[in-house]
Formats: C-alpha cells, sequence, structure tokens
C-alpha cells in the first residue's frame, strides 16, 4: 500500500546510468513489427510517434497484474535534450494530460516524475508517483530509450488517465534544459512534441495455423505522391488477381507499409465493390473525395478489411472465414489510405497497402459481417454547438428472433465507426431486460483511427437479445445542425460486428419513426413558431430551426422516447417479414454494476 505524499515528499527515483546500448531493447523490446513475441512470451506491439518513424513506441501488456510496459525511442537528430515527456491524453491533447517525465538536472543527474498539465500546458507534479520500474539510456548515435510501468488503474482518479480497451491517445515531448526542477514546465517550452492513436490492450488470443493452400494478395497503392497536406485521403480500385469463379475463405489480412512512410500511413481500409460479376469498375487512382472519383466506384464500400497504426494482423477463428467469390461475385476491391502528415513532408512516394490471406480451403463455417447502429439517413440529427450529444441505434429482440438461428452466433470482432464528431461509441448486449456485457467500447473513439478489432472474448448473440449501440459527439465548432447520411461532414452511428455462421440477417439497425419526427416539426412550428412543417423535407426542417441549449435537450429526449423505424434486412436488401415501423426501443430493465476496482491506498486524511 502506497502512503500519499505531498509532491515536496515524493522521493525521486534517480538513475545515473546512461549506457552506450540499451539492454532492454535487446532482451524484451526485440520486436520491429507489431504483434511480435518478447521476453516472457508477451508479444510486443510499436508505433511510430512521429511521421518519421524515428521516434516510436514498443509497448507489451500483462494482464495478471494489469499493467503495460513502456519504451519510447527518441532519435537524437534534433539535438541534444535535458528532459523527455511521454503520456496519455483523452483526446490528444497536450493540456490536460497525464506525463511520465525523464529529465536531467543541473547537476547531471536523471530522474523520473509523474506529471500531469493542466489546462493552460504547465507541468506540476502529481502526489502520488505512479510512473514505475524506471529506466533510461543511450543509443548508439545519441538517441535515448526510456522505459516505464504503468497500471491499467492506478486509483487516482484525479490526475491520472484510465488505460482502457479502445483508442488511447499517446502524447509525448522534448525539450532543453538545464533544469532546476519540473514543476512549472509549460507545454509551450517543448522543442518538439507529437500525438499518436494506439490500441494498447490488444487480445490475448491463440495462434491460429493457416491452411496449406494460401494465396497472399498485396493490396496496394501504386506510387502515391503523398501530398504535403496534413490529411489526405487516398483510393485505389484494382481487379483481384486470382481465379475466384468459386468460393474461397480470407482468413488473414495485414498491413504492407513502406518503411518511408512508416510514420505517416495512419490507416487503411479495403472494400468489395458490390456489383454484379460482370460489371467494370474504373481503376481510379486518386484522393477519394475528388470530383474526378468515377461515380461508379461509390459501389465500393462493403469492408473487408481494416488497419490503423500499431494493429497486428487480423486472424480469423481457425473454423470460420470470410467468404471471397463464386460465379455472382464481382472481382473489384478499392484500397483506402488515410495519410497523416502533420510535418507537412514533400516528397514522400507510397506504395503501402494490406495484404490479404485467401484459401481454397474452406473452413467449417462462412463469417459474415452484420451492420449494427443508425440507419444513414437525415432523420437522426445532431444540433451545434454541444460538448456532448448522444445519438442510439437499435437492433431489437424482434428482429434478432426472426433472423437469428436457435444455436445464435458467435461475434469475434467489431469495428466502430462515425465521421468527424464523434467522440465515443459502444453497444450494449440486452437479453430479457438484463444488460450482458458489452459487446465493444471505446471511450476516446477518433474517425481517424479505425480497425477491425478481435474481442477479448467472443460473444454470442441468441435469438431475442436486443443490441443497442450509443454514439456521442461534440459539434462545438459546428454553426449549422450535423444531419445523419454519408458524406464526411454527416454523420453515422455504426457498429460492423464480424461473426459466424454466416446467416441472412446483414442489417439491424434503426431511426425514429417518421410519425413521431413529424409530430415534432409540427410541436416546433406551433408551439415554438419554427420554420418547420411536417410536409417539409427532413433536412429542410432541421436546417430552418434554430438550436438553442433547451431545444438540443428536447430534441434529445424526443429521441430517447419515441418509436422505432427499423431496418431488419437481409443481404439482398429485403426487410424480413413483419411492420418494422413504429417499434418500441429496447428498455434496460436491470443493468450491469460498473466494473470492480482494486483501489485500498489510504487518502492523505488517513
Amino acid at each position: 500500500m502506497k502512503q500519499q505524499r505531498s509532491a515536496s515528499q515524493q522521493p525521486l527515483r534517480w538513475c545515473r546510468r546512461w549506457t552506450a546500448v540499451v539492454a532492454a531493447i535487446v532482451t524484451l523490446f526485440s520486436a520491429t513489427d507489431g504483434g511480435h513475441a518478447g521476453a516472457a512470451g508477451r508479444r510486443v506491439y510499436t508505433a511510430p510517434l512521429d511521421d518519421t518513424g524515428r521516434t516510436a513506441v514498443y509497448w507489451t501488456v500483462d494482464y495478471g497484474s494489469q499493467s503495460v510496459k513502456f519504451e519510447a525511442h527518441f532519435a537524437a537528430g534534433g539535438g541534444p535534450f535535458d528532459w523527455l515527456a511521454v503520456g496519455f491524453s483523452g483526446r490528444g491533447n497536450h493540456s490536460g494530460a497525464d506525463f511520465c517525465v525523464m529529465w536531467v538536472d543541473w547537476k547531471g543527474v536523471t530522474g523520473m516524475l509523474d506529471t500531469w498539465t493542466d489546462d493552460a500546458g504547465r507541468i506540476s507534479v502529481d502526489e502520488r508517483q505512479d510512473c514505475e520500474e524506471f529506466d533510461v539510456a543511450r543509443f548508439h548515435g545519441g538517441g535515448t530509450a526510456l522505459t516505464f510501468t504503468r497500471k491499467f488503474d492506478t486509483c487516482d482518479d484525479d490526475r491520472d488517465y484510465l488505460i482502457q480497451d479502445g483508442t488511447t491517445h499517446l502524447v509525448w515531448m522534448v525539450g532543453g534544459g538545464p533544469l532546476f526542477a519540473v514543476e512549472g514546465l509549460l507545454v509551450s517550452q517543448a522543442r518538439a512534441k507529437g500525438m499518436q492513436r494506439v490500441q494498447l490492450l490488444k487480445p490475448e488470443r491463440p495462434q491460429v495455423r493457416l491452411p496449406d493452400k494460401v494465396s497472399k494478395i498485396d493490396v496496394l497503392a501504386s506510387k502515391v505522391n503523398v501530398p504535403a497536406e496534413e490529411t489526405t485521403y487516398w483510393c485505389h480500385v484494382m481487379k483481384i488477381p486470382l481465379d475466384l469463379s468459386f468460393k474461397h475463405h480470407i482468413v488473414r489480412f495485414e498491413s504492407v507499409i513502406d518503411e518511408s512512410s512508416r510514420g505517416v500511413v495512419h490507416h487503411m481500409e479495403v472494400f468489395h465493390c458490390e456489383s454484379s460479376a460482370g460489371t467494370r469498375i474504373p481503376l481510379y487512382s486518386g484522393p477519394c473525395f475528388s470530383e474526378k472519383r468515377p461515380y461508379k466506384t461509390q459501389v465500393c464500400k462493403k469492408v473487408m478489411a481494416a488497419w490503423a497504426m500499431g494493429a497486428a494482423p487480423f486472424v480469423y477463428p481457425e473454423e470460420a472465414g470470410l467468404p471471397i467469390g463464386g460465379p455472382d461475385f464481382n472481382s473489384y476491391i478499392m484500397l483506402e489510405v488515410h495519410y497523416n502528415n502533420p510535418g507537412l513532408r514533400k516528397g514522400m512516394v507510397d506504395s503501402s497497402g494490406v495484404r490479404l490471406y485467401i484459401t481454397p480451403e474452406v473452413r467449417k463455417y462462412d463469417a459474415g459481417v452484420i451492420e449494427l447502429g443508425l440507419e444513414y439517413t437525415d432523420k437522426m440529427a445532431i444540433p451545434p454547438k454541444l460538448e456532448d450529444f448522444t445519438l442510439s441505434g437499435y437492433c431489437i429482440a424482434e428482429c434478432t428472433a426472426v433472423s437469428i438461428p436457435s444455436a445464435g452466433i458467435e461475434i469475434f470482432g467489431s469495428q466502430l465507426h462515425t465521421h468527424l464528431t464523434g467522440t465515443m461509441i459502444y453497444t450494449k448486449h440486452v437479453r430479457d431486460g438484463q444488460e450482458l456485457p458489452e459487446l465493444n467500447r471505446d471511450n476516446h473513439y477518433s474517425t481517424h483511427f479505425q480497425e477491425i478489432r478481435l474481442l477479448h472474448k467472443p460473444v454470442r448473440v441468441l435469438p431475442g437479445d436486443a443490441l443497442i449501440t450509443t454514439c456521442h459527439y461534440n459539434t462545438e465548432d459546428r454553426q449549422n445542425i450535423t444531419l445523419g447520411g454519408f458524406s464526411i461532414t454527416d454523420e453515422m452511428c455504426v457498429n460492423y460486428v464480424y461473426y459466424y455462421p454466416k446467416i441472412e440477417l446483414e442489417v439491424c439497425k434503426s431511426s425514429i419513426s417518421d410519425q413521431n419526427l413529424k409530430s415534432y416539426f409540427k410541436f416546433l412550428n406551433e408551439w415554438e413558431r419554427q420554420r418547420t412543417s411536417p410536409e417539409r423535407a427532413v433536412s429542410v426542417n432541421y436546417n430552418g430551426a434554430e438550436w438553442t441549449p433547451m431545444r438540443s435537450r428536447v430534441l434529445h429526449q424526443v429521441y430517447e422516447q419515441s418509436t422505432l423505424s427499423m431496418q431488419c434486412n437481409r443481404s439482398t436488401g429485403e426487410r424480413f417479414p413483419g411492420d418494422w415501423e413504429n417499434r418500441p426501443s429496447t428498455k434496460v430493465l436491470y443493468t450491469l454494476p460498473p466494473p470492480a476496482r482494486s483501489c485500498s491506498r489510504l487518502t492523505p486524511s488517513s
């Protein structure tokens, strides 16, 4: 048990050892690619911290001790530095963050401190020191490796970041000295700083052996001259160079990253072009949102594979694979690459992409994908100037009852998805009014970091179960209401779940019922003198209202209390038989208690 102390009482962890080589790298962090095994049999993951890839982080996860061991590598190209900081932030900001700081004082003595920054970016020493197992060493050539361990939950709710499933925003800084203290340093005094999004808590799953017969298909960009712009989405359409006249299975996919682009290729997705087998799709290569992109490529939107920085290869369970091919299969696919280039680097040429492992040895089960959440419709809208607004999409019990077999389906993977204003997303699992463990959650979601993630444990969904997908949005920088829709400036709320055995159900999503929405627009007009009418188009009504905080709260209540218009659709697009309008939303009668915590530390008063 650790007694809490004041900053002046807290002893520093001193370290004078600056070695010529880093022993920890040789033993523990010997991997050069995410997902390799290190010391103690734990998998070592890695991600670049800057757009050059020369500054990087390695980590291992110990679920027994509920801790993560980090090793951050800083190259010496920017000159000598007297302090380094690596930490965690809710949204990637350096202010309001939690940092582990290595610093050298004016006597040349090296120390390590657990610190935090306030909203103004001022560094303060934490009264509780939770950066543990500190070590620091020099590379040949002057680079530095900083090693430390952090508990998932330090129980310091006031100052420390809680490491959870989902996305973590890693933040870092380097600065000069000499220093007589860390207290009072400012983020603005850092010589260099950056942010990277990673999934730290990877699931521990046994390795799955590849089939004897397997073909590797590289879906790669073709010598892209990466623009010197912070954000670029690049689309590349190609035809699969493999005979897929009969069914195959995708059993694995992974990234193929050019070394020179390692810090800039942020995430990638492979989409299937959903069209008839004989339809030719133009072989486009260019910006995804360009007016020159051929309209026919818009059918390339069914996700087959998705990778993001720090992700290990995605491997299907040994009993299932994603079906691809057959007499009715269109063999065109599209790669989308997100280039994140905050340094505005020029002259980069990139041919990165995704490698698919395809086998003719089909497995016992076809894997499938079900879309959960909200319909892609402007009926679901988010008012402007709000820090947090929630929308929920339902897959109701009536839909799963008629579409899922009695033995159920096994969900093993999930890809959460919103557009630019999404900040948090999760899917609740409900059976007979009882809330079961969640299907997936990301409390620090970013649309710029999307990947298909394996679940820690597969989830069995039975007929009659309900799934509720909730998204949180921040529209503080929006002047007008944000409508649901396909555009990047519109919004979505979707969880693509990967499961087996494949069933007919492909879409189980909802929106507010037409009847309830028309009544709401009528109310706005008659009682609040807004320019709305049940006879006008939905988008015209939303844009015709003046969105005050009170009016936004009322809209949220309308969404929560209204009946639903359900999409309970087969893969053909047809709905399952029944009346899916004005269905009641799912109510959670018995909620799960919050996760147990082991917080037995003494408080200052004790």
